[in-house]
């Protein structure tokens, strides 16, 4: 790697190494340690092509979900399977592996515009800003910006646009489908909600099941596929359709209480 190669964003290649590595030491025992994270299907994130992937997840806090993204991918790909043991997988991390954010966001202090040049793609919201309800067209930079990091590499996306479950999935990401075309990976995480507060930096509560499922690609067909039909699949795929809620009577609310204390985890290893 040159000294100062840069990637289609201008962020200094070598410079984002080290953020990654610093940040990636400084933010593990998170994930292994205060709590462990249980990750399924890491198997399929090694058999993906390098450039042209987008994953879809649901979304719980700012930071933390992203962070252990970053995380799990470079396990699996140095080699680990559903295990993100032993830190030194960052010494050579992915760097070609982006993510979308909203602008807004990541000009908040020091530590995000940080996190921004470690790989964020930020777009401006067309709902909302600054706390308020906006109404305004999607920038065609932002859409640019979005195929020219799948174009590069990897793109992962929280569709929903909030952290807060079961909000309708926003139709660009299913426009942004139909355009660029990619390998489209479903992610569904939980317990980073109970972990950490809404940023995803302070930990909220210690010994908490966090889980991150990494499904099999999903089928499009994206010529003729209806926007809705895409939304739909995406959906189901990262358990946010509306029929996965349902009302839970007392008795059951009390014994998947019970069976969170018995998922808490005891830190042997």
């Amino acid at each position: 790697m040159g000294l100062f190669k840069k990637n289609p964003f201008g962020h200094i290649l070598l410079l984002k190494k080290w953020l990654i590595r610093i940040m990636g030491g400084l933010t593990h025992s998170r994930y292994r340690g205060f709590n462990d994270l249980k990750i399924e299907g890491s198997e399929v994130i090694k058999n993906l092509p390098d450039k042209n992937v987008l994953f879809v997840s649901n979304h719980q806090t700012y930071f933390a979900d992203v962070v252990a993204m970053f995380h799990v991918f470079n396990a699996s790909l140095s080699g680990r399977t559903d295990s993100i043991k032993n830190v030194g997988y960052l010494w050579h991390p992915k760097l070609n592996l982006y993510y979308i954010a909203a602008k807004e966001t990541m000009r908040a202090g020091l530590l995000a515009r940080v996190l921004s040049y470690a790989g964020a793609i930020t777009v401006e919201r067309t709902w909302r800003e600054k706390g308020k309800e906006v109404n305004r067209q999607v920038k065609m930079s932002d859409i640019s910006n979005i195929g020219k990091a799948l174009d590069d590499g990897w793109v992962i996306t929280f569709p929903q646009g909030t952290t807060k479950p079961w909000k309708p999935i926003r139709k660009g990401t299913a426009h942004i489908i139909k355009k660029y075309k990619p390998v489209v990976v479903p992610i569904v995480i939980d317990g980073f909600r109970r972990s950490f507060d809404k940023k995803g930096i302070r930990i909220k509560k210690r010994n908490i099941l966090q889980s991150m499922v990494i499904k099999e690609p999903l089928e499009f067909d994206y010529e003729n596929e209806e926007v809705n039909s895409i939304i739909e699949k995406l959906e189901y795929a990262i358990e946010q359709h509306p029929s996965f809620l349902k009302v839970i009577s007392e008795e059951d609310l009390k014994a998947e209480e019970e069976l969170n204390e018995k998922r808490r985890w005891s830190y042997k290893e």
